[in-house]
């Protein structure tokens, strides 16, 4: 045959028999191979799937539980917590509304619904994964009951080969409604597993009891459980409620009557269902040391945890957080968005370490022993579990300064050494300066360290640590409990290094302990199923500072208290006969807000923040924003207990009146306000009188009156030896 165009001519001709025969043989080869390979990697994809037996293996291990230091039962941990129930207990409109959400042809496919899946890798090509799903119910089956090999976070092909190879063997061992039976006994409804589960935790009823617009509500869930909630997500729940009640519809499930009756029905959700877990933070740090310890077998291994948790305390702690950080979000200034208002947010923007919103950590301990009596790591759980209180890295300001003022005494320095609050000026490497100023944006002049540490002037303490050494104080800060990074800058004097806040509460033990550290522990013991003790958290004590250093340092922390940037605990009502200690913290900008407050009894500390730093407002302060938790929980827990004694003074103390103004002896001279008792270690005690106040030419005018002048220097204390 010839083409003819224009003078040319085209000949076209077939191949010869022995050509074609060649091809024709490499191409059923060619297919022979590849389908001999694609059935081959059919064959052996699922080598190691467990028999399809298990579909009803269930095997209930016996969970472990969690207590509270009363006995209360706090939590139980398991893999997967299910009530079995069986297809003839099960409504049809229930069954109907899952199969019309999530797989419309069940009762027709042999376990692959081969349309839906085409459309599946179609969208997938173009919008990525989980822009529309191809999975049966009996492939969600598959997954759900073979974690183990169909790994859920895995979205490769080989994935999904073995969840339909799966899917094909469950289909041919079992009747579709032993599929559905299995399938609606296993899905996850945001924690709760099982239809007969779900329907007891959000509507109160056994799933036999649930009408149509209930069962909708479930079948809403499984695509994102948490997203969809009835408790968490009421709106967005109502809207996919809706969704399946109109597929339901037009797959004739129900007719146009039962659909509008159903989605005019409002969403009832049992009374007093709770999404919010007791001590959420608390437990999950509690549940990270036991997985740390025993692995995944101490979900299933009937162990009893007893914590050192008080429920009362710790209710108390989460309202007072709650109801502070609503505080700061009505004060002006506050810009950020409130929690209420992020509400509205779609779920997925409110998810890891870096909520919008402002939040609070609060920690109370026991010094004596460790025992954390409460435990608050943020403001949501559900929104992040990221736990604030033992796991964030925060700048704790002002908070640091009791560090360098131990070194400084412990090092001979007197409580009454005199430090001029004058501008300092710190060339930096980039050739910028750095200049420290105060949260008053002035300056005081002469000041002693108590008066310092009591109104937190912050170039104090920075002149301070440079006196004493930035060494010496990174080295007393670890010694006292901080085991994060210090950076010996002077900055590192007001606390530019950031610390864990359980860091800054084991520190602090070691002022309520008067010198000795204790490290804060959550579990008692462990027990097995029988009683028996595994394990018994000991107590870790251990002498860091003189008896006599951590008591003036105690008397300089009282005096934050009780007349210093941290007088608002009393004015918030704790008792002035119960004698407490602590300090305010306030970093630069505003971003953290700390306080911490003690007793012989107890330590508690409150930092409020964001989780990305940024400004809570502009006169946000430690005293203001953090201190009032402590207030509630130091008036809760003195309520029905008498004040302890104050601090026992350590023998070997010895006092002195002196001029606050020149750190010297005061005299008859030195005005009445000037003067206080100060308290030294031997040997650090001043030596001499004030010469700063007094009539000018004293001594030439004892002179000419022929007395001596030391007949009219000024009435000094007797020594005081305890």
């Amino acid at each position: 045959m010839a083409e003819s165009t224009g003078n040319k001519i085209f000949r076209l001709s077939w191949p010869g028999p022995r050509t074609r025969w060649i091809v024709l043989t490499v191409a059923l080869a060619g297919l022979a191979l590849g389908g001999g390979l694609a059935w081959g990697a059919w064959s052996h994809i699922c080598d190691q799937c467990p028999s399809i037996a298990q579909i009803y293996a269930f095997e209930p291990k016996e969970a472990t539980r969690v207590y509270a230091a009363d006995g209360t039962l706090l939590r139980e941990f398991a893999i997967e917590r299910r009530t079995a129930i069986q297809y003839s207990q099960i409504p049809r409109h229930v069954v109907d509304a899952f199969v019309a959400v999530e797989d419309k042809r069940f009762w027709s496919h042999q376990g692959i619904d081969y349309l839906r899946s085409l459309r599946s890798a179609v969208v997938f090509a173009f919008a990525g994964y989980g822009a529309a799903g191809g999975s049966t119910i009996t492939q969600q089956l598959a997954g759900n009951m073979f974690a183990s090999i169909v790994d859920r976070q895995d979205i490769s092909v080989r994935r999904k080969m073995r969840e339909m190879k799966v899917a094909r063997s469950l289909e041919q061992a079992y009747t579709k409604t032993e599929i559905l039976e299995a399938y609606l006994n296993q899905i996850n409804f945001d924690g709760v597993y099982g239809v007969q589960n779900a329907g007891q935790r959000y509507f109160g009823k056994n799933v036999r009891d649930l009408n149509l617009p209930e069962a909708a509500t479930l079948a809403a869930m499984p695509v994102a459980p948490a997203r969809y909630s009835p408790i968490r997500n009421p709106e967005r729940a109502v809207a996919r409620r809706n969704l399946v009640l109109s597929l339901m519809a037009n797959q004739g499930m129900i007719t146009e009557d039962e659909e509008a009756a159903a989605r005019a029905y409002p969403l009832l959700v049992r009374p007093n269902a709770q999404d919010r877990i007791p001590a959420a933070y608390f437990v999950e740090w509690v549940r990270r040391i036991l997985f740390d310890r025993y692995g995944k077998q101490m979900y299933e291994a009937g162990l009893r945890i007893y914590t050192t948790l008080d429920p009362d305390m710790q209710a108390v702690a989460d309202s007072a957080v709650q109801a502070q950080l609503e505080w700061i979000e009505r004060q002006p200034g506050f810009a950020a968005p409130t929690y209420r208002e992020t509400r509205a947010w779609p779920t997925d923007s409110l998810a890891g370490s870096n909520m919008p919103y402002i939040q609070g950590m609060f920690i109370a301990v026991d010094p004596k022993n460790g025992d954390v009596l409460a435990l608050v790591g943020g403001r949501d759980f559900q929104d992040s579990e990221f736990n604030r209180a033992t796991q964030a890295e925060r700048q704790p300001g002002s908070l640091f300064k009791p560090f360098v003022y131990t070194a400084a005494i412990e090092s001979g320095m007197p409580a009454s050494e005199v430090i001029f609050d004058t501008p300092i000026e710190f060339p930096q490497p980039d050739s910028s300066i750095w200049s420290p100023s105060n949260f008053t944006n002035d300056f005081k002049g002469p000041v002693t360290i108590r008066d310092a540490l009591a109104a937190s002037i912050n170039v104090v303490a920075v002149k301070v640590g440079l006196r004493v050494g930035l060494e010496t104080v990174a080295q007393y800060a670890h010694r006292m409990g901080i085991t994060s990074r210090i950076d010996r800058v002077p900055s590192t004097s007001i606390g530019s290094p950031s610390v864990k806040p359980i860091e800054m509460v084991e520190a602090y033990t070691t002022f309520a302990n008067l010198g000795i550290r204790v490290t804060p522990r959550p579990i008692l013991r462990i027990e097995n199923a029988d009683g028996e003790v595994l394990w018994e958290a000991p107590i870790e004590r251990e002498e860091v500072l003189d008896e006599r250093t951590s008591w003036i340092m105690v008397s300089m922390l009282r005096d934050v208290v009780d007349r210093g940037s941290g007088i608002r605990i009393r004015s918030l009502g704790v008792p002035w006969e119960v004698p407490v200690a602590g300090k305010t913290g306030t970093t630069n900008e505003n971003t953290n807000a700390w306080f911490i407050g003690f007793t012989p009894e107890i330590v508690t500390a409150t930092w409020v923040g964001f989780d990305l730093p940024a400004r809570i407002r502009d006169d946000a302060q430690g005293g203001r924003d953090a201190a009032p938790v402590n207030a509630e929980i130091l008036k809760h827990f003195y309520s029905n207990r008498e004040a302890p004694a104050p601090w026992a003074r350590p023998t070997g103390l010895i006092e002195r009146r002196v001029d606050r103004t020149t750190g010297m002896l005061a005299t008859i001279w030195c005005p009445p306000e000037a003067v206080y008792t100060e308290v030294y270690i031997p040997e650090t005690e001043p030596r001499e009188s004030c010469d700063v106040h007094g009539p000018s030419g004293i001594r030439e005018w004892a002179d000419s009156l022929g007395l001596a002048a030391d007949s009219l220097a000024p009435p000094v204390a007797d020594d005081f030896e305890f």
